[in-house]
């Protein structure tokens, strides 16, 4: 069959769905099924039977709202491909802005401690790119776990550690020895509507963060005040409605100066960073 009918036909099912990047989506999953990149699709002609019964399936899996990513087995963040899968939160483009933000104020031989790890988006980029670095990289999840030992695999500068963040006690060791506090925490507030993408394939323990939202972001704040050295830095990602909360809290606290909201490429607020005085 020809590529170009083949694909027609995946983005129409994909749209009836009301799936939100049809034609993204349907040239992804064609390119993992030809196992070649989205860019080379227009140098193929056809597409074989057995392949069009295959992107049919995974179309349809989409089509039932299946994260694209766990179809595909990665997620695509910042330089990285990341191992996904139930259980674990699927890493959404806007954190790659508080990754990059990590990344420039991360230094040479400098400690990074990443909160709510999960898959290691946020641990492996900085580490990824900023070389001879400490990161932590600390998540409680068993299944979130797993996947981010296999994805941390290839980073000797990155320690996996068993935790919960809201535990005071956390990486006693640390103690005012860290540059910079990275977290993106579950923000949602409890009873927010989400898409079946989220709902019924994100661990809710990784989604939502209580009645208003900020129920690990406030034990969060306490600890990056512990952890950081005079003059580190901690950035949080927060809900689209946090914008005013969040650096609230952070100067509430009183151990921070330089509070800073950030918005998102769609002028959102999106995440909140200070600097341990």
């Amino acid at each position: 069959m020809p590529l170009g009918p083949a694909l027609a036909e995946a983005v129409t099912v994909l749209a009836a769905a009301g799936v939100a990047s049809p034609r993204v989506d349907a040239e992804l999953l064609a390119a993992h099924v030809l196992e070649i990149p989205r860019g080379r699709l227009l140098l193929v002609d056809s597409i074989r039977a057995d392949e069009l019964r295959r992107l049919r399936t995974l179309v349809a899996e989409r089509a039932r709202r299946t994260p694209l990513q766990h179809l595909l087995g990665t997620a695509a963040f910042r330089h990285l491909e990341l191992s996904v899968g139930d259980g674990v939160f699927v890493p959404r483009p806007e954190t790659e802005l508080l990754a990059g933000w990590g990344v420039e104020r991360a230094r040479s031989g400098g400690v990074v401690v990443d909160l709510c790890s999960g898959s290691g988006a946020i641990a492996l980029s900085v580490a990824d790119e900023v070389k001879t670095l400490r990161v932590y990289a600390v998540e409680r999840s068993p299944v979130a776990l797993s996947f981010l030992r296999r994805n941390a695999a290839g980073f000797p500068a990155v320690e996996v550690v068993e935790g919960d963040v809201t535990d005071p006690d956390l990486l006693p060791e640390l103690s005012g020895r860290v540059d910079v506090v990275l977290c993106n925490p579950p923000y949602v507030p409890d009873g927010t509507a989400v898409p079946p993408e989220v709902s019924d394939h994100d661990p809710a323990e990784a989604v939502f963060g209580g009645a208003d939202g900020l129920e690990v972001i406030r034990p969060v704040i306490a600890l990056a005040a512990r952890l950081l050295k005079p003059g580190g830095h901690v950035g949080i990602e927060h809900d689209d409605g946090h914008g005013d909360a969040v650096p609230a809290l952070l100067r509430a606290d009183g151990r921070f100066d330089e509070v800073t909201a950030h918005r998102d490429l769609a002028g959102r607020p999106r995440f909140a960073t200070a600097r341990r005085t």
